[in-house]
């Protein structure tokens, strides 16, 4: 009789278990199904309770419907850190920081999440003229150097405008003067934007997930090996072969990776 009854207490403990677990699938379910303004906001209540998993969850639901922005992947990035998962969440802040390059509490969590990983690379020191057009080139995303090129593209018609039709000699002068630095300003903004837009899309950069990764001297598993790069490095891709991509680290040291164990920026 024990017997049957000890049998009996365990079915009904896993068909509890199970109903539990149904529950919780349907509950996410449910969650997912929201509109994005509703996962929003239940994302950032479950990550304000400290539910970072359910929060990350919610934040890529919107990232599946097509929506993004700088905050979605920054809080994503948070919700990921929060779980110690600094592979995720150094992808996420370096895609937050493509969408808004001089945002600072972005930049501050980037810079605090690298510091959390493994690997210490110690960057090559860049030419200040290449450091400073990064750093002017920053200071906008995509979106923001297109309409300034625009708008400085406008004044400078109407300062030609002015040198053209203007029958003062001071008003042609200023004219001409503004004209011409309207020109520059026009074109370095536009170049602002193109270099900004490709490294939207370019698909240039890439961040480590795997806990650890050996990088080869060839695309091939029984290749040598050159050195181990961990969880959270970023790193410069260049030519993908057979699920393999060349890479390069900030030190200037390169080799070839697994794809599987990247994912791009």
């Amino acid at each position: 009789m024990k017997r049957y009854i000890a049998i009996f207490t365990a079915i009904l403990l896993a068909n509890i278990a199970f109903a539990q677990e149904q529950a919780a699938e349907d509950t996410q379910a449910q969650a997912l199904a929201t509109s994005p303004a509703e996962s929003w906001e239940a994302a950032n209540e479950a990550y304000n309770k400290g539910e970072y998993s359910q929060a990350a969850t919610l934040y890529e639901s919107i990232l599946d419907s097509e929506m993004h922005s700088a905050k979605l992947y920054y809080n994503l990035g948070n919700a990921y850190f929060k779980q110690e998962k600094l592979g995720k969440a150094i992808l996420n802040y370096n895609r937050a920081l493509r969408l808004a390059p001089g945002d600072e509490d972005i930049i501050h969590n980037l810079e605090y999440a690298t510091a959390a990983t493994k690997d210490q690379i110690e960057e090559i020191p860049e030419f200040f003229l290449k450091k400073w057009w990064a750093a002017m080139r920053n200071i906008m995303g995509c979106n923001g150097w297109t309409i300034a090129s625009l708008a400085v593209l406008a004044l400078t018609l109407a300062a030609a405008l002015v040198y053209l039709l203007s029958q003062v000699l001071s008003l042609r002068k200023v004219g001409f003067y503004c004209m011409c630095i309207g020109m520059v300003v026009f074109i370095a903004s536009t170049i602002f934007a193109c270099q900004t837009r490709q490294a939207l899309v370019g698909g240039g950069e890439g961040v480590i997930l795997s806990s650890a990764a050996p990088v080869k001297s060839s695309p091939d598993r029984a290749a040598t090996d050159l050195f181990v790069l961990h969880e959270g490095t970023k790193l410069t891709l260049g030519e993908q072969i057979d699920g393999w991509a060349e890479i390069r680290i900030a030190d200037g040291r390169k080799g070839w990776i697994e794809t599987s164990r990247i994912e791009i920026i």
